[in-house]
């Protein structure tokens, strides 16, 4: 259970209640103080800041008991989550000071017009003379935030300033969310392309199924930067290295195994495509009506794609029936659908992926004693499939390189790039998948991306550590 801090604002009419009595009413409801803060006495009341540590469950009980104890008046709840956002969580800063009207001539008028006219005659010079070459945009309609759903754009912008955060911190990409205030697919299309000109590349995030293949494709093919889905890609991406990492552990090759994906959408598709591409020469994908069959004809184009894949499988079914006999378990759906009794009908060494977020389709404490190895979406688990491992380094490469789009090849080489942080004497049951905090991860990624980019004739720039 996680654990939080929050701080309570109350008001004490001191002929009432003591401070004595509001410690004790956190303590019975599951709070621990850890301290205290006057903010203003009088003769009759005092306002004071209390400090709380609690479990995430027990909150709403502590905050209930200051509000039920009488001569207590609550003011304010915030806790070290909120305050973090306050503001909001990036901000631009300049490159250098204007300190004068000879600085200011310089980056503004009329020096600037120099600088405007070179690239007038030259386009590529933006990336060399702007804040193109090193700026990504992190562009969602907030139609499929992990966890919470259709949220909406100004609901779902501090997940993308979280994003522009780590895009910074662990690559040096700098990174500004936008968030549009529309669903309609071709408007989403016309946006982006409009704002494409200041940004080396793009990234979509929580864009719902189906309309983000549409629109990933689209802008993957008309414009001239890379485009990357993160929700599809990222996670497939990373998902593959923890594969790769875990069939060494069980001694299984990746073109002998059986491998049953739980959840068709804008992850399971992709996670389906990458296993393909990997190798993978008998899939099962399955979804809330069944088994997507080879042969059958399916409205959703991503899975009419699918079905005319020769290694899907021809059987229909339901995941109590298909799993039987699977080496892999991929699930990308729902808390909970995954039963021990499922796990128990596998091949032997089962391999089990559950990365519904926040909660996973089974309990890992309930599955591990019947799983070979077990990974989560979750940092509070071994083996943590998170995009993190991802998405900063493949920007950072595809920036360095100037790669024109991002191909099946460089996300394959991407996915093989975070499987060797791992290396043999480290891996084990528990750790196939390095660390997000890993300092190793960005650096290799970005080699495998370049190393891609140039081998498939996408990169348009060789950085000087590759000449």
């Amino acid at each position: 259970m996680a654990n939080t801090s929050i701080i309570l604002r109350v008001e004490l009419t001191h002929d009432k209640v003591s401070f004595g009595d509001v410690a004790s009413a956190i303590s019975r409801a599951g709070g621990d103080v850890t301290s205290i803060d006057v903010i203003r006495v009088g003769k009759e009341s005092s306002v004071r800041d209390i400090t709380v540590d609690v479990q995430d469950a027990a909150e709403a009980a502590v905050v209930d008991a200051i509000k039920q104890l009488e001569g207590s008046t609550l003011i304010n709840v915030s806790d070290r989550t909120f305050l973090a956002h306050l503001g909001g969580k990036i901000s631009t800063q300049p490159s250098m000071p204007i300190k004068n009207r000879d600085d200011l001539s310089r980056v503004y008028t009329p020096g600037v017009a120099r600088v405007c006219t070179a690239i007038h005659q030259d386009p590529q010079k933006a990336y060399s003379l702007t804040i193109k070459r090193n700026t990504v945009a992190v562009i969602s309609d907030g139609t499929a935030v992990l966890g919470l759903g259709d949220i909406g754009p100004k609901a779902a912008a501090p997940v993308m300033e979280g994003k522009a955060m780590l895009f910074k911190q662990l690559a040096g990409v700098d990174a500004f969310p936008i968030c549009l205030d529309t669903t309609d697919t071709e408007e989403i299309i016309r946006t982006v392309k409009a704002i494409s000109p200041i940004f080396g590349g793009i990234n979509l995030e929580d864009i719902s199924s189906p309309r983000c293949f549409e629109i990933e494709s689209r802008l993957g093919q008309e414009l001239d930067i890379p485009v990357f889905h993160d929700d599809q890609h990222g996670t497939a991406v990373v998902m593959l290295a923890g594969l790769l990492n875990a069939l060494k552990v069980v001694g299984k090759p990746i073109e002998s195994i059986r491998v049953v994906v739980n959840g068709i959408g804008a992850a399971g598709v992709s996670i389906c495509k990458m296993l393909l591409a990997a190798g993978v020469k008998r899939l099962v994908p399955v979804d809330r009506e069944g088994a997507i069959i080879r042969g059958e004809t399916y409205e959703q184009p991503m899975w009419q794609w699918l079905a005319q894949q020769p290694q899907v499988e021809a059987v229909s079914g339901t995941l109590d029936q298909l799993i039987k006999g699977a080496d892999v378990f991929i699930g990308v759906s729902r808390a909970g659908l995954l039963k021990v009794e499922h796990v128990q009908s596998m091949a032997k060494d089962p391999i089990v992926f559950a990365l519904a977020n926040p909660q996973p389709e089974i309990d890992p404490e309930i599955a591990q004693p019947y799983v070979r190895v077990l990974a989560t979406g979750r940092s509070d688990f071994p083996n943590q499939i998170n995009n993190v491992l991802c998405f900063p380094g493949i920007f950072r490469g595809a920036l360095d390189c100037r790669a024109s789009h991002i191909n099946e090849e460089m996300k394959l080489a991407v996915a093989r790039a975070i499987a060797s942080v791992v290396s043999d004497a480290e891996l084990n049951e528990l750790y196939v998948i390095p660390s997000i905090f890993n300092e190793q991860v960005v650096a290799t990624v970005r080699h495998a991306v370049i190393e891609a980019a140039i081998r498939t004739g996408t990169a348009r720039r060789i950085p000087p550590d590759f000449r």
